[in-house]
């Protein structure tokens, strides 16, 4: 049987990875959004749940789960916690992200969506990467209006990612979002590639 082609699709934060995520999904492919697996496997798997204990405490955990503003501040002031933080989720992420592939294996193209793709190691397991780019300014209004966060705390979250400029070397396609094109043809046309290639 044909090995599925792993696609991942990276950018920084209002890059429009979710957008692209949206519209793949909406055509009947399945993408796995590593943001929201690793909240999940925060609150759920025992290993994560008794390591963040053991490096932030007890109250890092509410009824609700993990006190994630929290830990967006402990990690914000001290950048070893965001290295010990990533230390302990991204090898979870990534088994978790192996066992999704192995229930999706009949499937040609299959998707990853994630911010940090290069700098967790999860490009080691994808065959193509997408890069969703956006001039910063037009990053920056995005995410202050989707998230209501204040301009000043984006601009942080994005001075922690590595910059686009960096990524474009190591990426085999590249779509930009803020140039008022629609976003379905540069996909159907990367897509079209991409089944062409197996």
């Amino acid at each position: 049987m044909q090995k599925a082609l792993i696609i991942g699709i990276t950018g920084g934060i209002g890059g429009g990875k979710s957008t692209l995520s949206e519209k793949l999904r909406a055509e009947g492919y399945s993408v796995y959004d590593s943001d929201v697996e690793a909240r999940r496997l925060q609150n759920e798997n025992p290993i994560i749940k008794k390591q963040l204990v053991e490096l932030f405490g007890e109250d890092i955990y509410t009824p609700q789960g993990l006190d994630r503003s929290s830990i967006a501040k402990l990690v914000f002031e001290k950048k070893e916690s965001l290295a010990q933080l990533t230390a302990i989720v991204h090898p979870v992420v990534k088994e978790d992200f192996n066992n999704w592939i192995e229930n999706h294996k009949t499937e040609k193209l299959l998707f990853i969506e994630s911010a940090i793709l290069f700098e967790s190691g999860i490009n080691v397991l994808v065959d193509k990467v997408i890069l969703m780019t956006a001039a910063r300014e037009i990053r920056l209004a995005r995410v202050v209006k989707r998230d209501g966060t204040a301009p000043e705390l984006v601009s942080a979250r994005m001075a922690n990612q590595l910059p686009d400029e960096d990524k474009i070397a190591r990426v085999d396609f590249v779509i930009h979002s803020d140039d008022n094109k629609p976003l379905d043809a540069k996909m159907r046309k990367i897509v079209f590639e991409l089944l062409n290639s197996i």
